[in-house]
């Protein structure tokens, strides 16, 4: 691949990444649709374009980080974007966290016009993607994903490729949900466990070291949660929206999760007592210290 890579999306997720791809030697050129992204883009060392089309034209693999998947369709089908703009075989790699149909629909578009697309959302939070040690999850053709590689290895430390366009994107709401059940039985089984009178910290020595634990018992109580910091870089309005596109995905496969159906009635139900703009680990320090979200 060039050494020219492109960046569009430069939130905290994007431009943690930008800033990893520069460190690593490749030359970054992003674009974000807020003028201040664009500004700290700039500050960061980044050759920011004037819109989405000048990255694809320039750059034969551009990443997107996006918030949902009317964002993705109109970067990659609008008049300025990848299907009108991108030089033949040039790749688009979609970080973001989107719904499989959407994705599927892309891809069959793009290889139409002679491109490709992977889909490829991440986890590790903004901290992960400043480290290069993102988890990424990817759909897509495998000769896509053997060009794509060089850049993807540097910002992220695994990689899997799930299956065919959408895979990964199925994969990340499949993680995602989980992570969102997580949060809610790890903290009302901590409170419990408080309640009766075990100091915090020794509940999770104990829970961690045994088959209860989980990357929430193990990372966001510890770093997150029990701390007070609550600055994982994750929304609850993201969460909610990944929750929701998950039980959407479900009942579009003629599935009736009642564990997931619950968990999404929690999470969507909290929004008056939880805004949307709090850190998504407040759900579980809520339970952990009032032992209600505000559905009671």
């Amino acid at each position: 691949m060039a050494q020219s890579i492109g960046m569009i999306g430069l939130g905290n997720m994007g431009l943690a990444m930008a800033q990893t791809l520069r460190r690593k030697g490749f030359a970054v050129r992003g674009f974000d649709l807020d003028k201040l992204r664009r500004a700290a883009g700039a500050d960061a060392g980044l050759s920011v374009a004037a819109g989405p089309g000048d990255v694809f034209a320039s750059c034969p693999l551009t990443l997107l980080s996006l918030p949902h998947a009317n964002a993705v369709r109109s970067v990659v089908e609008g008049a300025d974007g990848f299907l009108a703009r991108a030089q033949p075989g040039s790749i688009v790699v979609d970080t973001s966290t989107s719904e499989p149909p959407v994705t599927r629909a892309l891809a069959r578009a793009a290889a139409a016009a002679g491109l490709a697309m992977l889909d490829a959302p991440v986890s590790g939070g903004p901290r992960g993607a400043a480290e290069g040690t993102l988890a990424m999850m990817i759909g897509g053709e495998a000769d896509a994903l053997a060009r794509a590689q060089p850049v993807l290895s540097a910002v992220a430390a695994k990689i899997v490729h799930v299956g065919a366009s959408g895979a990964g994107h199925v994969a990340k709401l499949v993680n995602n949900l989980l992570v969102a059940a997580n949060l809610l039985a790890t903290a009302e089984a901590m409170r419990l466990g408080v309640r009766a009178g075990v100091e915090p910290h020794r509940l999770l020595e104990a829970v961690n070291g045994a088959s209860g634990r989980s990357a929430v018992s193990e990372v966001n109580f510890p770093r997150w949660i029990v701390s007070g910091a609550f600055d994982s870089g994750f929304t609850m309005a993201l969460m909610r929206k990944d929750v929701g596109l998950a039980l959407k995905l479900a009942r579009e496969l003629g599935e009736n999760p009642k564990v997931a159906a619950l968990v999404d009635v929690l999470w969507q139900g909290s929004v008056d007592s939880l805004p949307g703009t709090d850190d998504f680990n407040r759900i579980a320090g809520a339970i952990l210290d009032r032992g209600s979200i505000g559905l009671d």
